[in-house]
């Protein structure tokens, strides 16, 4: 029987939601093994000046635990 844990984290990036998402799974998989999904639960962007200078996201990431 496997057994998952649920984590959130927020991502950013300068150039679209699509790749903040990518980072933010990328960053994860570095110190949490055997990620099975991500759920993007929140989007934000920054602006400064009247202009979008980030995208973020706040991902739930799930991970079966050994």
């Amino acid at each position: 029987m496997a057994v998952a844990k649920t984590t959130e984290i927020i991502a950013g990036s300068a150039k679209s939601f699509e790749d903040a998402v990518t980072t933010g799974v990328e960053r994860a998989s570095k110190t949490i093994r055997n990620i099975k999904s991500a759920w993007v639960k929140d989007q934000e962007v920054v602006v400064a000046d009247g202009k979008v200078t980030e995208y973020r996201v706040n991902l739930k990431v799930t991970f079966l635990l050994d």
